[in-house]
């Protein structure tokens, strides 16, 4: 497989272009790659550019080839919001949801959440989940770098997504007598993940006022890292994308 690189500039056929910092030190250091190999950059606005190292150095430089418009995004137009999970799990949830097609992951701060961030804290954990999106794009072929919006309270965000455009809202519920798949069908989706033990009811309230139907994705429960990717892979079998 040929190294895939985000480099978030214009990009043109036949220019000479620097890797990023990170990007070049991953390129020698970790891939050992050297003049001549190819490789491929994306600047998440669609398409790619297959390409040659020219140079190395202190960086690398690559020359590009033609634009090819390659897209590899999901039919369905996914949002996963993710109650904010205790240790290094928002990484997992964010690269496999990232691997899975998901448009955009909205981080929520719920009651039950053992992980409390604010201020400069949130915004660094918000800014090095982007990397993690930016990685799983570059393994995956994605050409367009899912949004991972700041992180909100649970109850604000509600009151914001009831104002939003018409939907498909979904809340994983375990206990919830219909299934994932008889909420599934083409369309936008909202889909909702409580934390380690799961939202209050006062909070599963708001989000059913909010328009969100509980469905459950089977008999087990499984942990609030695994019940979003899960549900996601299981909306692009149920929709005809796997």
């Amino acid at each position: 497989m040929v190294p895939r690189f985000f480099c978030p500039i214009p990009l043109a056929a036949h220019a000479l272009v620097d890797l990023p910092e990170a990007a070049a030190h991953h390129a020698l250091r970790v891939l050992r790659l050297a003049a001549g190999d190819a490789v491929t950059l994306f600047n998440g606005a669609g398409g790619e550019h297959p390409g040659e190292i020219v140079e190395t150095g202190r960086g690398v430089r690559v020359r590009l080839g033609a634009r090819l418009d390659v897209e590899r995004e999901s039919p369905l137009r996914l949002t996963l919001a993710q109650a904010l999970p205790a240790g290094d799990k928002m990484d997992f949830v964010v690269q496999k949801a990232v691997e899975l097609g998901v448009a955009r992951i909205q981080p929520v701060a719920a009651a039950r959440s053992v992980v409390r961030l604010s201020g400069e804290r949130a915004a660094r954990r918000v800014a090095h989940w982007r990397q993690v999106a930016v990685s799983a794009c570059e393994q995956c072929g994605r050409n367009r770098v899912p949004e991972i919006a700041p992180i909100l309270d649970l109850r604000h965000w509600l009151g914001q997504s009831a104002h939003e455009n018409e939907s498909i809202r979904l809340l994983l519920d375990p206990a919830a007598p219909r299934r994932l798949r008889d909420g599934a069908g083409q369309g936008v989706y909202l889909l909702l993940i409580g934390p380690e033990g799961g939202l209050t009811d006062e909070e599963t309230a708001a989000a059913r006022a909010a328009g969100f139907a509980g469905v459950s994705l089977g008999p087990r429960i499984l942990r609030t890292e695994t019940a979003g990717p899960a549900a996601l892979a299981a909306l692009g079998a149920l929709c005809g994308e796997l």
